[in-house]
C-alpha cells in the first residue's frame, strides 16, 4: 500500500506502507469452520455477516433498519458517504443509542462529524490488534455513441481485470459484494443510463471460466452462504440457501426524503444570506499558493444555474477572490455543485468527496490533469468545521 505525502519545500513523497496484520504479529492457530459457524447474507449496500450467535454488519447506509437495529455489532471502514450516512446514523441513533460501532484509528477520524449523532457506544480500536467481540452483550462533450462504445470497452477492460485479479488471488471462494449501487434518484436518470455496470454473474462466470477450482456466490436478497460448510466441500449444495423464486431481487421503492431533506436544510442556513462566507470558508481551509483558478457554482438538480445560488472564483495563488480569470497563465478548474449537496458540505465542513461519489457535481478542467494539492486539502486534510461558524 502506497501513499502520497507533501515534503516542506512543496515536493511530492510516495511513501510505502506496511501496516501490520494481526494475524503476523500475534499468529493464532487457524481452527476448521463448522456448519452454521459464519453466514454471510446479502444486504444491498452493507454486508451482514452472522458469527456464530453474533450478527456483525460492515458498512452502513441507505435504509435496511431492520438489518442495523438487530446486529451486535457495526463495523464502519471508512468515511465515504457510501459507506458511512449521517442520515442513517441519526434515524439509528434513535432506535439503538447504545449498539456497538467499531472503527479504525485512522488519521482522517471516522467520526468527525460525531456531535450531528447521538450514539453512545462508538469504539475506535488500534490497527494490528485481535479484538474479542464474542462477550457484547449489546443485541446487534462527446457525443453519446462515443460515450456508450468508451463506457462498454472500459467496462469489459474492468470485468477482465477483475477476474484476473482474483484469478492470481486464488481465494477458495469469491463473491462480488460491491458493486450493487443503483442510481436511483431521477435527477441522476442519465447517470444510470449510461454507467451501465457488469453484472456480477457476468464477473463470476468469467472468474469460473478462468479459474475452475475457485467457487463463486452471486448473492441475492435472503440467500446465505454457509461459509464453514463451502469451504469443507464446495460442491455441498447445502451451503448456499437461496432465496424463494418469488423474491424480489431489485428495490423498486426508495426513501429519498429522508437524505435529501437532510440536504437541503442547509440551502436556507443564516450563513448563506451573506456574501462573505465565501472568503471566510475558503481562508479558513486555509490552501494557497498554487496556481489554480477554481469556479464554482450553485446548480438545481439538472446542474442549471439557479437565480439565487452563488457563482464564484477563487485565486490559490493568494487566495483571493477575483470577479474574472487573471491574465497570468494558469490552471482552471469549474465545478457545479447542486446547492443543497455544496451547501451541506460547507455548512458542516464534510468533505469534498462527497460531492464526487454522489454524482452531485459536473466538473471541466483546463488542461485536464488532477490537482492533487488542493483536492488533497479538502478531501484528506480537512478539519472539523464544526466551531468556526459561531464567530462568522
Amino acid at each position: 500500500m502506497e501513499m502520497v505525502s507533501m515534503l516542506d519545500d512543496g515536493g511530492l513523497q510516495l511513501v510505502e506502507l506496511s501496516p501490520v496484520d494481526p494475524w503476523m504479529a500475534d499468529p493464532r492457530e487457524p481452527l476448521e469452520l463448522q456448519k452454521g459457524e459464519v453466514k454471510v447474507r446479502y444486504g444491498t449496500n452493507c454486508v451482514p455477516f452472522r458469527l456464530n450467535t453474533k450478527r456483525i454488519i460492515f458498512s452502513l447506509n441507505v435504509g435496511r433498519f431492520h438489518l442495523l437495529c438487530g446486529a451486535d455489532l457495526i463495523y464502519i471502514s471508512h468515511m465515504h458517504s457510501d459507506h458511512l450516512s449521517y442520515p442513517t446514523l441519526k434515524v439509528l441513533a434513535e432506535r439503538r443509542p447504545d449498539i456497538p460501532i467499531y472503527v479504525g484509528d485512522t488519521s482522517r477520524p471516522v467520526f468527525w462529524l460525531e456531535s450531528q449523532v447521538k450514539l453512545t457506544n462508538i469504539k475506535v480500536l488500534p490497527f494490528g490488534v485481535w479484538q474479542n467481540v464474542s462477550h457484547s452483550n449489546v443485541v446487534d462533450v462527446f457525443p453519446d455513441s462515443w460515450k456508450a462504445e468508451f463506457i462498454k470497452n472500459e467496462r469489459k477492460k474492468l470485468l477482465n481485470y477483475k477476474a484476473t485479479l482474483v484469478k492470481s488471488l486464488q481465494p477458495r471462494i469469491y463473491c462480488p459484494f460491491a458493486g450493487y449501487f443503483v442510481e436511483a434518484h431521477p435527477s441522476d436518470r442519465y447517470i444510470k443510463d449510461s454507467n451501465i455496470k457488469n453484472s456480477a454473474e457476468d464477473l463470476n462466470a468469467l472468474i469460473n471460466k478462468l479459474a475452475p477450482a475457485i467457487k463463486t456466490w452471486t448473492p441475492q436478497p435472503g440467500a446465505v452462504l454457509d461459509l464453514g460448510l463451502a469451504l469443507r466441500d464446495p460442491t455441498n449444495r447445502e451451503a448456499i440457501t437461496n432465496p424463494p423464486a418469488s423474491a424480489k431481487i431489485y428495490k423498486d421503492s426508495w426513501e429519498f426524503d429522508l437524505y435529501v431533506n437532510e440536504l437541503k436544510s442547509a440551502i436556507k442556513s443564516d450563513i448563506f444570506k451573506h456574501q462573505n462566507w465565501i472568503q471566510f470558508y475558503y481562508t479558513w481551509a486555509g490552501f494557497q499558493n498554487y496556481n489554480l483558478i477554481v469556479r464554482v457554482i450553485e446548480t438545481d438538480d439538472k446542474f442549471e444555474c439557479i437565480t439565487d445560488g452563488y457563482d464564484y472564483l477563487v485565486d490559490f495563488l493568494d487566495l483571493s477572490f477575483p470577479t474574472k480569470r487573471p491574465n497570468r497563465e494558469h490552471s482552471y478548474l469549474e465545478i457545479k455543485n447542486r446547492i443543497g449537496v455544496m451547501r451541506y458540505v460547507v455548512l458542516h465542513g464534510c468533505l469534498w468527496d462527497d460531492l464526487y461519489i454522489g454524482f452531485q457535481n459536473r466538473i471541466s478542467r483546463d488542461p485536464d490533469i488532477y490537482h492533487h494539492n488542493v483536492l488533497d486539502r479538502y478531501d484528506t486534510n480537512h478539519c472539523s468545521a464544526k466551531n468556526i461558524w459561531p464567530d462568522f
